[in-house]
């Protein structure tokens, strides 16, 4: 696997995703590239682009890293114990994009390569990533675009690999302890290699690619949408299961914190405003209730 290829292709991605979501915001992102000290046991350089409080996207965060360490983390080999100790590299790239309007939605996307040695000396690669769409209030049409783009990407890699991993999303981003879901979903893949390297890396490409038709137009139809205290207010708390998950569930914050990774960048898809309400519940009959009952559940989009 030609892991300077790999590199190439997710640097590119993080400067067209970050042109187009700064032309639409007309904010440019702040880029902060750095290194990991000498003498650290994990070893690497990244890009870290960060847009706060601009008119479109009240925090948007794109970060790229390349790092190697002496031993996978515990959140890498659960699938692959035989691995567990090996030395590593680990490249990718994730962004959460938090909208300023509550009409728009949140969005997470991660691609990423991970690469280990066995004992007996050979390089294991393997591959992860995918989108859901995280929304604060629920269309219709929002949602069958997000999950059509995501189904038109995958196609040409098999029919059956959007329905694996639209399931495979909706297992994923679940809050466990409340039983329920993050978003509408959309894909997700993990510890893929099936179709050998250089294949299983076109399914990666083909995720990365699609990002921007699956998640710019919706922003563009609803950023300028009217809201007042009531919306905000209902945004600022679906905002704080975000935060539940991200710190409680998600692998990808586990991995870049156990195996010692730049903590700045890790947390980068938190959003800069969250509240949390004891026991809230939204009234029957208002889009609060209705974003619960069909949209925040699992549902064929398509």
């Amino acid at each position: 696997m030609d892991t300077g290829a790999v590199k190439n292709y997710l640097i590119g991605l993080q400067d067209r995703i970050t042109t187009a979501a700064a032309q639409m915001d007309g904010r440019s992102f702040l880029s902060d590239a750095w290194e990991k000290p000498k003498g650290e046991p994990l070893q690497g350089q990244g890009i870290t682009q960060i847009l706060e409080n601009g008119a479109v996207f009240e925090r948007a965060g794109c970060g790229f890293s390349h790092v190697t360490g002496p031993q996978l983390p515990p959140s890498a080999t659960h699938a692959r114990p035989e691995l567990s100790g090996a030395p590593f590299e680990a490249m990718g790239v994730s962004l959460v994009f938090h909208p300023r309007n509550p009409y728009a939605p949140t969005v997470h996307m991660n691609v990423r390569m991970l690469s280990a040695q066995t004992r007996d000396g050979q390089t294991v690669a393997w591959f992860g990533g995918g989108m859901d769409l995280t929304p604060y209030y629920g269309f219709e049409e929002d949602a069958i675009h997000f999950h059509q783009t995501c189904r038109d990407a995958l196609a040409p890699h098999g029919a059956d690999l959007y329905p694996r991993f639209k399931t495979w999303c909706d297992d994923y981003f679940c809050l466990k302890h409340r039983n329920e879901q993050r978003g509408i979903g959309g894909i997700f893949f993990d510890d893929f290699s099936e179709f050998g390297s250089e294949k299983s890396f076109a399914v990666l490409k083909s995720v990365g690619d699609a990002f921007l038709t699956a998640y710019m137009p919706l922003v563009e139809e609803r950023r300028h949408t009217p809201y007042g205290e009531r919306e905000r207010a209902h945004q600022l708390y679906r905002r704080g299961r975000y935060v539940e998950f991200n710190l409680v569930w998600d692998r990808g914050t586990h991995f870049g914190l156990q195996s010692g990774g730049r903590t700045e960048s890790i947390l980068l898809s938190m959003p800069p405003l969250a509240s949390w309400s004891y026991q809230h519940e939204a009234a029957p009959g208002t889009p609060e209730h209705d974003l619960m009952q069909r949209f925040i559940v699992r549902r064929d989009w398509l």
